[in-house]
Order: structure tokens, then sequence, then C-alpha cells
């Protein structure tokens, strides 16, 4: 059996670099031929041993390892399985991307429409029924959600796009009408990409949060109109100050720190919409009076990317959306201890890996 490099996930801190078979696509299925994959801030906090990811003591989390890591990749169709084609519309050598969950379509929230939320929940990169893009070669399942991706884009483009659909959620989750006042806290991967999203709904103001000056520079070419250093001076007062005392109408949550929370809070005005995007490694407290008694405000969750795949591959075929800026190093698959560590330092944003 013809064999592959692939990245494999044991445990926390051990991701080993393995030989596996190469998958074989059954009825309904595709293999691809993986481009690029993105190392995501979830595959750092998995990596750490976060513990949404592997529970308490090990029990109880998200990840059934070992499995193949990564969500973030496109690729090319090598083969395919008995009905494919007709299945997804797409014939051998088309490129494409699946959005990254394999709905079960037979829960109530498949039933219901609302198949990101499938209570299964097999997403690429963390289930052994649904391995990650890790490795030279990666299979679709039939039931996977497919989208063709423009020839135009680069690899690393294409990696993109599962991050700016998730981003697109979040921005539509926003409810953003032309000329609000608009903050994006923690301006990372898909924080600039919610920036740029949001700035195509035509807000009065968009301020863009962060403690990280590489980020808040770029946050300013990708059309924030203010850059805040959260850990210079009172950026609560300052948000205050621009919106006549009242805070800010839309504030989307992205920081990956309980401390976003709690700034966002005080920093929107009442009837506000707050979306809360991040996936933390711990907890978050916050008065609730807040919320309620205090500002009545609209809280929303943002999860995955539903509906954002489609508008996110045309925003970065023509132009609108730029992860350009946002490209840094890739490493071949056999150096994916290097690849980690650099996205781990928080000195760049997007790594790549590509498989061998």
């Amino acid at each position: 059996m013809a064999r592959m490099q692939a990245v494999m996930t044991h445990g926390p801190r051990d991701y080993r670099v393995e030989e596996q078979p190469i998958p074989e696509p059954g009825a309904g299925e595709l293999l691809i031929e993986v481009d690029a994959v993105g190392i995501c801030a979830s595959d750092m906090k998995c990596w750490l041993g976060g513990e949404l990811f592997w529970g308490k003591d090990g029990q109880g989390g998200f990840v059934e390892a070992p499995c193949v890591a990564g969500h973030e990749y496109a690729g090319r169709v090598v083969a395919l399985g008995e009905g494919a084609a007709e299945r997804h519309n797409v014939r051998e050598g088309d490129r494409v991307v699946a959005e990254q969950i394999v709905p079960c379509n037979e829960c109530r929230y498949c039933r219901d429409g609302a198949y990101w939320m499938c209570q299964r929940h097999w997403i690429f990169g963390f289930k052994r029924q649904t391995n990650g893009g890790m490795a030279k070669y990666n299979r679709f399942p039939a039931d996977a959600l497919v989208h063709n991706v423009p020839d135009s884009l680069t690899p690393g483009e294409a990696a993109y796009i599962e991050p700016m659909a998730c981003a697109w959620h979040a921005v539509d989750r926003g409810e953003i009408n032309p000329g609000d006042t608009v903050v994006i806290a923690g301006v990372g991967n898909i924080g600039l990409c919610m920036l740029q999203i949001a700035k195509l709904r035509q807000p009065g103001r968009l301020i863009a949060l962060d403690t990280k000056p590489y980020r808040l520079d770029l946050a300013r070419q990708l059309g924030a109109d203010e850059a805040i250093d959260v850990s210079q001076g009172d950026a609560v007062q300052r948000i205050l100050d621009q919106t006549d005392g009242y805070g800010c109408d839309v504030y989307i949550e992205a920081t990956g720190h309980p401390s976003g929370v709690t700034q966002g809070l005080q920093m929107i005005r009442k009837l506000g919409t707050f979306v809360e995007f991040s996936v933390f490694n711990e907890s978050a407290t916050v008065n609730w009076t807040i919320i309620g008694d205090s500002k009545e405000l609209t809280i929303h969750g943002s999860h995955l990317g539903p509906g954002g795949y489609e508008p996110s591959i045309r925003a970065l075929a023509d132009g609108s959306v730029t992860v350009k800026p946002l490209l840094a190093d890739s490493f071949p698959l056999s150096h994916f201890d290097e690849a980690m560590e650099a996205a781990l330092s928080g000195d760049v944003l997007k790594t790549l890996v590509v498989p061998d």
C-alpha cells in the first residue's frame, strides 16, 4: 500500500511526523493532493493542551487522537470514488476546498439547516474520521461540503479560505449597519480578515484593538480608521471619547484572551451587539448584570464559517479582501516542529506547512 508523511496528533505537545497509508476514496468521496496548510490559533491551543481539546486529565476533550492535524487547507482532486463527481460537481484536476465540518445530516441541527452546529461535529484535523490536511493527500468524505477554488489563488491564499469564511460569518453575526462604530478586538489572522470584511459593510468608524504594533500597523494599512494598542493607556475611555460617551455599536471579540470579553462589555453602548468568536484556553468571568439590566446587549456567538466560503473565495479572487500581507514563512511538513515554534512566537501571522 502506498504511503505518505503526515503530522499525527497524539496528545498535548506530542505531534509526530509519521508514515501513514494514502487514503483511498470510497463511494462519493474525493482524494485531494494538499497544496498548503495554515497553522491556526486553535491548532496552537490544541498543541499546548487546552482543556477544550483534551478535557480535564485527558478525559472528555474534543480531539480523538491519533489523527492527522490541520484544517486550513485546499488542494487538487486526484481521485474520485464512485459517484463523487456528480455528488460534488467536480472532476479530476479541479482545485477544491471543503468546509471544516462534515455534517451528519441526521441530527436536529442538520435537519433544521444549522449543519455547522451538527451534534456529531466531525471537524477536519481533530477527529480520526476526518483526518486533516497536514499530509500529502487527504480524503473528503461523501458528506463533505465542497467548493471550487480558482487557479488564480496561490496555495497560501487558498489555505486562508477556511479562516476567512469564519471571519465572514462572525461579521455577519455583528449585523453591522452603515455608519456604525465597529471595534474588532484582536487583529491576528482572522481579526485582520474580519476588519476587511467589516469595511465592506460601510461602517462609520472601524477601530482595531491589539497589543502588537506590527498587527496594528497592518490593520491601518487594511482599512482601520484607528488602531489602538490596549497595553498603552485606557482603550475603553478612548472609545467612549470618540462616541460622545456612548460606546461602540458593534464589538467583535477575537483576542483569544478572557480580558477581551470584559473590555468589550465596558466599551460597547447600550443595546449594542457583541459577537464572541474566540476559542479560550481559560474561563472568562464577567458581570452579567452589564449584559442584562445595565445595557440590554445582543450577544451573538460565532462558530465556523457557514455561508462564508463562496463570498470569501470571490473576495480573495477579486482582491476586495487580501491576505498576501499576512502570509509568513512556509515550512516543509517534515519540519513541523519549526513551523509550530514560529507560529507560537506571535511575531508573525500565518505560518504555512507544505507537504513534502
